[in-house]
Order: C-alpha cells, then sequence, then structure tokens
C-alpha cells in the first residue's frame, strides 16, 4: 500500500508544477517532497516526475 504523505506529495507537485509551491502547499520543504516523491517512485519502481 502507498503512503498516503507521499501520494498527497506527488499530487501537490501536478497540481502546482514545481516541488517548492507543492512544499508551501504542504507545510513541509522542498527536500521533504523530494524524499517522499523519491520514496513513492522506489516503491512503485518507476519513474513518476522528472526530478
Amino acid at each position: 500500500m502507498f503512503d498516503p504523505a507521499k501520494l498527497a506529495a506527488l499530487a501537490a507537485v501536478h497540481r502546482r508544477g514545481s516541488f517548492d509551491l507543492a512544499a508551501a502547499e504542504l507545510h513541509a520543504t522542498p527536500s521533504t517532497i523530494s524524499q517522499r516523491l523519491k520514496a513513492l517512485e522506489e516503491t512503485a519502481r518507476t519513474l513518476l516526475i522528472r526530478h
């Protein structure tokens, strides 16, 4: 099962178009967003967003 926080990060990047804006929306740092997406990609075994 996928972690809801990681899925929220993916959705926010998709909606906002950047890690910085996604981080602001989720009250996190861009680094946190990046780490969540990397972990999600490792779980899914596929590239989800070009970093």
